[in-house]
């Protein structure tokens, strides 16, 4: 069942890329805080290194101005997680998530069979927004879109 406005955020470990990799759970990360967090099908993929990542850099700030912090997440390996921030020059208070297993995105119900792309198990292309691990807007990409899980568009709900 795909979370909803109003459902706490699900409990489980991921990897937190920061100094290093560190397992964090799920509950702890989001207590407390405000944070928006969007998920890309795949780093270095096109649409997710173009359009969404970027987006979210560039809007880092007007983001922090609000209270609320920045979260990417990804079913890839932290290595990859990390290499990939590093290469799109991504803010260091930027929090960056690799759910390798897809073990968040499936929580979430927002996990979509990639296979026939040669990606496997992969989260859908999203953004929500939460306030002390409840969900507060939740945008969920049709697929090939990139519209409502965008930077901009999640200032307009924030």
């Amino acid at each position: 069942m795909t979370i909803q406005i109003g459902d706490r955020i699900p409990e489980v470990n991921i990897k937190h890329i920061n100094e290093g990799i560190e397992t964090v759970d799920t509950i702890a990360f989001f207590e407390g805080k405000k944070l928006v967090l969007f998920s890309v099908p795949g780093a270095f993929t096109p649409t997710c290194s173009e359009k969404h990542l970027p987006g979210f850099i560039e809007h880092f700030d007007a983001f922090r101005d609000k209270g609320i912090g920045v979260v990417c997440m990804s079913v890839n390996d932290p290595f990859v997680m990390k290499a990939w921030a590093a290469s799109q020059n991504a803010p260091a208070d930027m929090e960056i998530l690799a759910d390798g297993n897809a073990d968040f995105a499936k929580a979430l119900g927002l996990e979509m069979d990639a296979s026939a792309y040669g990606m496997g198990i992969r989260g859908k292309r999203f953004a929500l927004y939460a306030e002390n691990g409840v969900v507060k807007q939740l945008e969920v990409e049709a697929p090939g879109e990139f519209r409502v899980s965008s930077a901009e568009h999640m200032l307009t709900l924030v």
